[in-house]
């Protein structure tokens, strides 16, 4: 879904919460790269767009009877915390991969913000002046079909 076209990663964990603080959550080889999506489903979850780090397949949630998901699609679940209502992620059901919102982690040193997809959904009244690529909803998924042959 969002796609890092950074090849950096983190040295060690990065760690995050919910607003509440009763879902923790660690993450580990976590790209550098935020991207943000701006198809119809996270403009409706989340009021604009998406801001994530492509976290992978690394991450431990903590605070599990708090974690509610809603299967948004035939290919992804989105949790969030049932008690806050803090949006937690976006996985994957192929792959189990994560995408978790940037906020949740608080300041990350070096973090660049490099892409933007659903590039074709995005409202004419916002633009990010960040140089980024920038990918259709058609395009996004041609590169998964590709990863996962």
């Amino acid at each position: 879904f969002f796609m890092s076209a950074s090849k950096i990663q983190t040295q060690e964990a990065i760690h995050g919460h919910c607003l509440c603080g009763k879902v923790k959550i660690k993450a580990t080889g976590v790209a550098l790269s935020a991207g943000a999506c701006h198809c119809q489903y996270c403009q409706r979850w989340s009021g604009g767009p998406l801001f994530t780090l492509d976290c992978g397949t690394e991450v431990k949630l903590d605070g599990a009877c708090f974690i509610s998901g809603f299967h948004s699609s035939e290919w992804a679940e989105r949790g969030f915390c049932n008690n806050c209502g803090t949006h937690l992620f976006y996985r994957l059901k192929q792959n189990g991969r994560y995408f978790i919102p940037v906020g949740l982690f608080g300041p990350l040193k070096d973090l660049v913000f490099d892409h933007q997809i659903f590039i074709e959904q995005k409202p004419d009244w916002y633009c990010f002046s960040n140089k980024t690529s920038e990918l259709t909803g058609d395009e996004i998924f041609a590169l998964f079909a590709e990863e996962s042959n």
